[in-house]
């Protein structure tokens, strides 16, 4: 019965765990965080072969190859460079033990087994994964119009610069000018800490 109990609080049987956050200093992701930079771990589901967890800035995935190996692969996806779609449950039925959580994170597809009695625990997962594709999508929007305003107000300023400047100042003036708002643009919408969306969305 203890050893039922300790696999299941510690994520040691097949389907996934969702462990609790005093737990998170015995998983071994934890030894991967960038703690000297602010990153935290918001959710953590293990299961006997693989970690995933789910910091402020990235999915991290400890791969198992097996549930008997120690060898583990990492993968770190961050956020802000490989965006979230796709997010979907497929919830279980009345004699399944598990429900999934789905959803694509840059051109990597996962679906993760979690034992059912943690649905409550993966909804709240599913609403914040939701909301990060959400700010990844309208924010590379919003960047690709910075981007074209830019194209646009640089053709038109090459058109009416004064002409008693000469090209070399010209070419440096318009450079830098092009630099410094591509930077803020870049700077406003590409969000690489989503802590306020888990802290939003998690609740244990």
């Amino acid at each position: 019965m203890f050893g039922k109990l300790a696999a299941d609080v510690l994520g040691l049987s097949d389907i996934g765990s969702v462990i609790k956050p005093e737990n998170y200093d015995k998983v071994e992701s934890d030894d991967f965080i960038l703690h000297e930079d602010n990153e935290k771990i918001y959710f953590l589901i293990k299961s006997k072969a693989d970690e995933y967890c789910f910091t402020n800035y990235a999915l991290i995935h400890l791969d198992g190859t097996s549930a008997v190996s120690k060898k583990r692969t990492l993968h770190r996806y961050n956020y802000y460079s490989h965006s979230i779609s796709n997010v979907r449950i497929e919830t279980a039925g009345t004699v399944d033990l598990d429900i999934e959580i789905k959803f694509n994170i840059g051109n990597v597809a996962y679906s993760i087994d979690v034992n059912k009695k943690f649905s409550a625990e993966v909804k709240d997962l599913y609403k914040a994964l939701l909301k990060i594709g959400e700010i990844g999508h309208e924010n590379e929007v919003a960047l690709n119009i910075a981007k074209e305003s830019l194209e646009l107000s640089t053709g038109i300023l090459k058109r009416v610069v004064k002409s008693e400047l000469n090209a070399a100042e010209q070419f440096k003036a318009l450079n830098e000018a092009a630099f410094d708002w591509l930077s803020g643009a870049r700077k406003q919408y590409r969000v690489k800490d989503f802590g306020p969306v888990f802290e939003k969305y998690i609740n244990f």
